[in-house]
C-alpha cells in the first residue's frame, strides 16, 4: 500500500523557513516523480515543485523559485522542501503526491495517483 505523509508545517512569520518532509512507504522513490502541490483557500491546487528519478530533474513555481528548493533523500524514502523567505502569500495546506513515471510534470494534480493527507503552511505579516 502506498503511503504518503507529510511533516513540518506551522505557523512562521514573513522571512521565516520551514521544511517539510513527505515520507513514503509502499514504493521506492526511484520509480517516482513526487510533486509538492498546496492549497490556499478558495483558490485552485497548483503545483510548488516537482523532482523526478532523474538526477537533477526539478521544477519550480515562479513564485517560488530562488526561496524553495525540493531534494529527495533516497535511502530514507523521504522528499524534503525547503521553503525559504517565506510570504503571507504562501499560506496553505502543502500536500505532497506520488506518480510512477519519470516525466516530471507538476502542471496538473490529476497526472498524481496518490497523495499525502497535507500539512497547513501559515505564513503571517
Amino acid at each position: 500500500e502506498v503511503q504518503l505523509v507529510e511533516s513540518g508545517g506551522g505557523l512562521v512569520q514573513a522571512g521565516g523557513s520551514l521544511r517539510l518532509s513527505c515520507a513514503a512507504a509502499g514504493f521506492t522513490f526511484d520509480d517516482y516523480t513526487i510533486g509538492w502541490f498546496r492549497q490556499a483557500p478558495g483558490k485552485e491546487r497548483e503545483g510548488v515543485s516537482c523532482i523526478s528519478n532523474s538526477p537533477g530533474s526539478a521544477y519550480y513555481a515562479d513564485s517560488v523559485k530562488g526561496r524553495f528548493t525540493i531534494s529527495s533523500d533516497n535511502a530514507k524514502n523521504t522528499v524534503y522542501l525547503q521553503m525559504n523567505s517565506l510570504k503571507p502569500e504562501d499560506t496553505a495546506v502543502y500536500y505532497c503526491a506520488a506518480v510512477e513515471s519519470s516525466v516530471l510534470s507538476c502542471i496538473s494534480f490529476s497526472f498524481y495517483d496518490y497523495w499525502g493527507q497535507g500539512t497547513q503552511v501559515t505564513v503571517s505579516s
